[in-house]
């Protein structure tokens, strides 16, 4: 495995624990500026809006310059956007800084894993890009609980000079560990070759299903927190620990997708939104018992997120590895997670806590049911692998 897909990896630890630092801060950040939770709440809703709509936009503007000079262009923005979060004098410039992080960290998540596919060998791009999300994982795991502990511990604006010193420290690792590269699709720049690939109603139909796998897990993983108090009976002191858990779980089930992604994509597409769906309807009908629970919780920490590595292979080979098509199947992911939270909050003020397990129910059979095109076509194409399966088995002969 290159030793830069590691240093990749540490980039986009960056990018998560600065979009997650909000959500631990949220009562400081209220104080500091002036505002209340709700409208604190509203910048974590316009990073990931801004991570949705301005990522592909700002992939797009950086699509003549190769990927070694994009990401550090990236970085140089999302480190602006960081300082600027640190010195907000006031809530509209904070909200402008979120925004500015937003889209860099969408942009770079695409570069990256572009990236990341450019320097493996085929039969290993899915461990690899399995490394490159690490950083999404541990930013589940450690960057939201870091990020509260140096905030709760030398004031909310510490937390973001120190991501800033993250950034700067990802951005060196990177001069020095990621080797120049041509661009990933071999093309030449051209805007109309990027968008060309978007023509193939198979990527739409493979974009949809990674936005109804991180629907259904952001559904419950929005509301883990008042589930496990207000339901299952949990004491708030509880909780981060088993938010720990969950993380450590998702580790765990990146590593294990990373394995499979390349031999069998759709098959563990499949079998993650099965075990998720059984998951999340067990979580529903057994939250106010603490051991199912538990156990439900982490089954979807297994099978949910960490679809992330077999869901980029397949949009790969339906479409391409260049950094436009990654970044928008990047605000899919996004897309995901807003539909999952929003949705799942307005279900929760109509039908209880509950709800939220419900939806992410329904939008794991939803999404079951967007993979049956390709599973009859891979069928139709041969009883036991996909013609982009054979090419990864050639390889490896």
């Amino acid at each position: 495995m290159p030793r830069a897909v590691y240093v990749l990896a540490i980039g986009i630890f960056a990018m998560v624990t600065s979009e997650f630092a909000v959500g631990g801060l949220m009562p400081e950040m209220a104080h500091g500026l002036g505002v209340t939770i709700s409208q604190i709440g509203y910048l974590i809703t316009a990073f990931a809006v801004a991570m949705s709509a301005g990522g592909p936009l700002m992939t797009v503007a950086l699509v003549r310059i190769r990927p070694k000079p994009a990401l550090m262009v990236l970085f140089a923005i999302f480190l602006v956007g960081n300082v600027l979060a640190a010195l907000a004098p006031s809530y509209p410039i904070m909200m402008v800084a979120r925004v500015i992080t937003g889209v860099a960290s969408q942009a770079f998540f695409g570069v990256a894993i572009s990236v990341a596919v450019q320097l493996s060998r085929p039969e290993v791009r899915g461990r690899a890009l399995a490394v490159v999300l690490n950083g999404l994982m541990l930013g589940t795991l450690l960057g939201l609980p870091l990020s509260t502990l140096i905030g709760g511990q030398f004031g909310w604006r510490a937390a973001f000079w120190a991501v800033g010193a993250l950034t700067v420290i990802a951005a060196l690792a990177t001069t020095m560990g990621v080797p120049g590269l041509g661009r990933a699709d071999g093309g030449n720049g051209d805007f109309r070759q990027e968008v060309a690939v978007f023509r193939n109603g198979r990527l739409w139909l493979a974009l949809s299903t990674s936005t109804l796998i991180i629907g259904a897990t952001f559904a419950a993983f929005s509301y883990l927190s008042p589930i496990l108090t207000q339901v299952t009976g949990f004491s708030s002191g509880t909780v981060p620990l088993l938010l720990v858990a969950y993380g450590a779980a998702t580790v765990i089930g990146n590593h294990v997708v990373g394995r499979l992604a390349d031999r069998h994509t759709i098959g563990v597409l499949l079998s993650g939104l099965i075990l998720n769906t059984i998951f999340l309807a067990g979580f529903a009908l057994f939250a106010h018992l603490s051991v199912p629970a538990v156990i439900a919780m982490l089954g979807v920490g297994l099978v949910g997120v960490t679809m992330n590595p077999a869901m980029a292979v397949r949009v790969q080979r339906v479409g391409n590895a260049g950094p436009l098509v990654n970044t928008v199947h990047a605000s899919f992911i996004t897309l995901g997670v807003i539909v999952g939270s929003a949705v799942g909050g307005l279900a929760i003020d109509g039908f209880g806590l509950r709800a939220p397990l419900w939806l992410g129910v329904g939008l794991a059979v939803l999404g079951i049911g967007s993979l049956l095109p390709e599973l009859a076509r891979t069928r139709a194409q041969s009883p036991t692998v996909s013609l982009a399966e054979e090419r990864v088995e050639a390889a490896t002969r």
